[in-house]
């Protein structure tokens, strides 16, 4: 897949709108009751770049982005500021955000995994696109450091210990992350007056999976 290993600029993905999204097909049965499923095992996101924006200068560096990303061409990294830590927003990143794995005796490469709890039910979201030096780790509560004990693959969210954890062992981590995305549009239409005025483009934004 193509994508550039960019983040677009952080100080105007600030203030933009967007979340998941899921998709559900729903039957409704002759009895009245419903039969709900799924194809798709993860979420996807979808934001509006544009609302981010707060002058001509952000425009002018929104467009510079796109035509280096050739419109819908190639992907790249995008900061979520609701949702960007292993850990709440106002917390401070910590070995034991994240419980990614158990040890195997067999394995040494884990991925990276953000765990979303509400009532008993658990999501698992896979997260490919760490922030450079911000993933910390231990092995059973025993904190491992990066370029000693571990590597991290920041293009795939792959951690790859030194030693292969032992069966059973808890592995846990922290993380900041980006969200892998694209352009979701091959043209933006800016009017200088009306962007004065108060008005911003639409600038729509998709998660990629990588």
């Amino acid at each position: 897949m193509s994508f550039h290993e960019i983040r677009f600029p952080a100080d105007l993905s600030f203030g933009s709108v967007g979340g998941p999204e899921r998709r559900t097909d729903i039957v409704q049965l002759t009895s009245g009751h419903e039969e709900r499923n799924t194809p798709w095992a993860h979420s996807r996101r979808r934001y509006d770049a544009g609302l981010g924006l707060r002058s001509l200068d952000d425009v002018e560096a929104l467009i510079a982005f796109f035509e280096a990303r050739q419109g819908q061409l190639f992907g790249f990294r995008w900061k979520d500021w609701a949702d960007f830590k292993s850990c709440a927003p106002s917390k401070r990143i910590g070995t034991g955000d994240q419980i990614i794995a158990h040890g195997d005796g067999v394995r040494r490469d884990f991925q990276l995994i953000k765990n979303y709890t509400s009532g008993g039910a658990t999501y698992a979201r896979p997260i490919t696109k760490p922030v450079a030096g911000s993933v910390v780790a231990a092995v059973q509560d025993v904190e491992r450091r990066e370029s000693v004990h571990f590597e991290i693959d920041t293009d795939t969210g792959i951690i790859t210990f030194d030693e292969i954890p032992l069966a059973g062992v808890e592995i846990s981590a922290g993380f900041e992350f980006d969200v892998p995305v694209r352009f979701d549009t091959d043209r933006i239409n800016v009017s200088v007056a009306s962007f004065r005025a108060g008005q911003v483009p639409d600038v729509p934004v998709v998660e990629v999976r990588v």
